[in-house]
C-alpha cells in the first residue's frame, strides 16, 4: 500500500485543503474506494493514526481517501465555506484525475463517524447516483433534533451549528428529511449501513433514525453495541464490520 499526504487548491472554498489517501499499488485502473470521513473534534489524519485502516483497506484492495472536513459538518454553510460542494463535487473529481481509483458507482462508497457519519448518509442520501454504500458509524444522523435539544440546553455548541446550518435546518441537510424524498420518489438509493453504542450520547438520534427508515420502508442495517461509547476502541472494531459488509 501506499500512504499519500496531499495538499491541493480548493475552488469551491477559496483556500488550500489537505486529504490523507491509502492506495494499492496494483489493480489496475479501476480501484475501488472509500471515501472515509473525520468526526466534528478531528481532521483527516484521524482515522489513520487512531485505527488500522491501511491494513484493512490492503486486505481488501481498496483505496481510502481521508478528507479535511473542518467542523463544517460536510454543508454549504449559511455562514462560512461550502463544504457539502467540496466533499460531494469537486473532492471526487480531484482523486480521480490524481489516482487510479474507479468512476463506477458500484466500486464507490462512503462512511464516516459522528459528524462524518452525517456526512456520509448526506452523500449517499442527497447524491445516490454516485454511491453503492453507505455507512455510519455513531453518526449525528439527526441534526435538527440535536440542535434543538443544544438549544434547549444551552449547550455553546448551538450557535455554531446555526452557523452552519441556519434556523430552521434547511431540508438538503436534514437526513430524516432526505428519507422522506428519497422513499417517496422511489429511486434506487445505495446500502445503508449504521451503528452505534448504547452509552453513546447519540444513542436515541440512531434510534429514532432506524426507526424512521423502518417506516419510510427503506432497507438498512443498523446494529446497536451494548455498553459501547463515543470512543475510538469502538470505532476501529465497527470500521472492520462496515468494510466486510460493503460489495466489494
Amino acid at each position: 500500500m501506499a500512504f499519500l499526504q496531499t495538499a491541493v487548491y480548493s475552488h469551491s472554498l477559496q483556500l488550500q485543503v489537505a486529504f490523507n489517501a491509502v492506495l494499492p499499488e496494483t489493480g489496475g485502473d479501476d480501484i475501488t474506494v472509500l471515501y472515509l470521513l473525520h468526526g466534528l473534534s478531528d481532521d483527516h489524519t484521524i482515522w489513520h493514526r487512531r485505527t488500522s485502516i491501511e491494513r484493512y483497506a490492503e486486505a481488501r484492495g481498496l483505496a481510502v481517501i481521508m478528507p479535511a472536513g473542518n467542523r463544517s459538518f460536510y454543508t454549504d454553510m449559511v455562514t462560512g465555506p461550502r463544504y457539502w460542494t467540496y466533499i460531494s463535487e469537486e473532492l471526487p473529481a480531484i482523486c480521480r484525475k490524481l489516482f487510479r481509483i474507479s468512476h463506477k458507482r458500484d466500486r464507490t462508497f462512503a462512511a464516516g463517524l459522528s459528524m462524518g457519519g452525517y456526512g456520509a448518509f448526506k452523500l449517499g442520501l442527497r447524491t445516490p447516483g454516485n454511491f453503492a454504500a453507505v455507512a455510519s458509524l455513531s453518526g449525528g444522523v439527526d441534526m435538527a433534533a440535536a440542535v434543538k435539544r443544544f438549544r434547549e440546553q444551552g449547550n455553546p455548541l448551538a450557535p455554531e451549528f446555526d452557523r452552519m446550518f441556519g434556523d430552521p435546518l434547511r431540508p438538503e441537510d436534514d437526513l430524516p428529511a432526505l428519507a422522506r424524498a428519497a422513499a417517496a420518489s422511489g429511486g434506487g438509493l445505495p446500502k445503508l449501513w449504521m451503528c452505534c453504542g448504547s452509552n453513546d450520547f447519540l444513542i436515541d438520534f440512531n434510534r429514532s433514525f432506524d426507526k424512521h427508515l423502518t417506516t419510510l420502508g427503506l432497507e438498512h442495517v443498523y446494529i446497536e453495541t451494548p455498553g459501547r461509547g463515543h470512543e475510538w476502541g469502538y470505532w476501529d472494531e465497527m470500521i472492520v464490520k462496515a468494510l466486510d459488509w460493503l460489495p466489494l
